[in-house]
């Protein structure tokens, strides 16, 4: 008999547990789940989603959502007196004061002789659109008069602040279209920023009234390489190539990743990677007498002139393009760029020369410096911030800038030392626009192997900041996409996924297992991939993390 009980308790253990184990397979992995087994609510064309006034944006874009993934249209209604909450049903709750972290959320699905409702709270929009993911990660993926959801206890939140995915669209530019779908890629896995990366040496893309020749000129370039900028002799496409979003378009994707809670950053690069512009105002330039042409191939640094003169035309310029783009977008933060800034023609140039003696500045480091500083100080007239690449700590730029690191743990401990708060966005494993496979089949990156699962153990704070006690110093990380080899949109997503999904796990959640998470991968996300009709690799179990 007692052996009895024991098999008896054991087989409802493992019931229980591959019971618990269908319903909590959420990306990125939640903080806290319990599962009640054998009980679930039923959703179909009947149910109302109750919604406080304020989160109606929100309520929409949950029923459009459900609609897209299940054919369900829900009836939404406005709700505010939480003592008198409907029983049934799916219900919003602000919850202000007893979630003391940013984004955080709980998901309750009620199910009692008297209740059988969902009770999602959230103190922040980003809180129900969090919360929202995981709902949808609970339904199934399959157009349906009506679904279950399964009965969970869910309270989850963030461990990092800053969450980001970037995107270059100078090499590449992308319709607008894609670019929500981008922004919905980032909802659907708890990012919480956009790096828009607009202007570099091939391209400027945001429409500009102040500098019009930024369109009719920067925009565009006359042919584009073909295969690897490494590759010897160098091959071009002939094709005129470019174009710019209106601003009518970037307000547009602004407020669709306002209602989802996506901060978008946007990035105009300075003092290097600046080729475009100076092809459309050659008085930026060092060589002003020059004609300049938007640049055609990729790998600039230290190959051709692309940086800015210190001169009145050019600070004039900085000042109104940023006021432009101040306008423009609502950000706190803007990009400055200021990475690969080659110093070669400002050493080569008697006026720039000239320029860095009258200002008692050291040298060419120094006008780097000069050069972030003087923005700094137009954002801050604005009421804005600066972020830059990591290279923009060279000089004493304020540590009120956010740094973006992209080179490696080093980099990272120094820039905290001086007192910057960081961003740690590696090119080793972070970058996305390096390969994913070591297979020579696999389809042209720029240089690198970063794997899914290098990108998913990663450890964003680094053993020496927490030796350093400068742990505090790391508010996040982002995952880089720059798309010299990415010419349409199916192959940036094929460059993304899994990565992306990694990295959405490694940001958010403190407990981390390679192996389950491949188990959670196969669960939802390939089929989510296949309901986006997103390409992907699909080989990432093959290929690993470099030991």
């Amino acid at each position: 008999m007692f052996r009895f009980i024991l098999f008896y308790f054991w087989f409802l253990f493992l019931a229980l547990s591959g019971n618990a184990q269908s319903t909590i397979s959420i990306i990125p992995r939640p903080v806290e789940v319990k599962v009640t087994p054998n009980k679930s609510v039923r959703i179909d064309n009947k149910t109302i989603l109750y919604y406080p006034p304020a989160y109606e944006p929100q309520a929409l874009y949950l029923k459009n959502e459900i609609e897209k993934q299940t054919g369900v249209v829900l009836e939404i209604k406005k709700f505010q007196d939480a003592l008198k909450a409907p029983a049934r049903g799916i219900l919003l709750q602000g919850e202000p004061v007893k979630f003391n972290k940013a984004e955080m959320y709980s998901l309750n699905v009620e199910v009692t002789a008297v209740l059988s409702r969902i009770v999602i709270k959230a103190k922040d929009i980003r809180g129900f659109i969090n919360a929202f993911q995981t709902l949808l990660q609970l339904i199934p993926i399959k157009q349906q008069a009506s679904f279950t959801i399964p009965a969970v206890s869910i309270m989850d939140y963030p461990q990092f602040s800053y969450r980001g995915m970037h995107l270059d669209v100078v090499r590449h530019i992308f319709p607008a279209s894609y670019i929500k779908k981008y922004i919905d890629y980032l909802t659907f896995h708890k990012f919480n920023t956009f790096h828009w990366h607009l202007t570099d040496d091939q391209g400027w893309r945001f429409e500009t009234t102040s500098y019009p020749k930024l369109n009719s000129i920067g925009s565009w370039r006359d042919s584009t390489l073909i295969g690897h900028f490494k590759t010897t002799p160098a091959k071009y496409d002939g094709k005129r190539y470019g174009g710019y979003y209106t601003k009518a378009e970037i307000k547009e994707v602004l407020e669709y990743a306002k209602v989802r809670g996506i901060t978008v950053i946007p990035e105009l690069d300075i003092p290097g990677h600046s080729r475009a512009a100076i092809a459309a105002y050659p008085q930026l330039s060092t060589k002003p007498d020059t004609v300049w042409n938007v640049a055609t191939t990729w790998g600039m640094y230290n190959r051709q002139n692309n940086v800015l003169a210190p001169n009145n035309f050019t600070f004039q310029f900085l000042k109104d393009i940023f006021k432009e783009l101040t306008d423009l977008f609502p950000s706190t933060y803007i990009h400055t760029g200021g990475d690969e800034c080659s110093k070669l023609w400002w050493k080569q140039d008697a006026t720039t020369q000239a320029f860095i003696k009258q200002n008692k500045l050291k040298d060419e480091v120094a006008l780097q410096t000069y050069f972030i500083e003087y923005v700094a100080r137009q954002l801050k007239q604005m009421n804005r911030k600066t972020v830059g690449w990591h290279e923009i700590t060279e000089g004493d730029v304020d540590t009120s800038a956010l740094i973006m690191n992209w080179a490696d743990d080093a980099k990272a401990l120094a820039a905290a030392k001086k007192g910057y708060s960081i961003i740690m966005t590696p090119g080793k494993p972070f970058y996305f626009d390096h390969y994913q496979s070591k297979d020579p089949n696999d389809s042209l990156a720029i240089h690198g192997y970063n794997p899914t699962e290098a990108v998913y153990n990663y450890q964003i704070v680094p053993d020496a900041l927490k030796k350093a006690g400068l742990a505090h110093k790391i508010i996040g990380g982002q995952g880089n996409v720059w798309t010299e080899y990415m010419e349409w949109s199916a192959k940036v997503d094929y460059m993304i996924f899994p990565r992306m999904t990694a990295l959405s796990e490694n940001l958010w959640s403190k407990t981390k297992n390679y192996n389950d998470f491949l188990k959670r991968l196969e669960i939802i996300m390939i089929p989510r991939y296949q309901f986006w009709n997103s390409s992907y690799f699909k080989d990432f179990k093959s290929w690993g993390q470099e030991k």
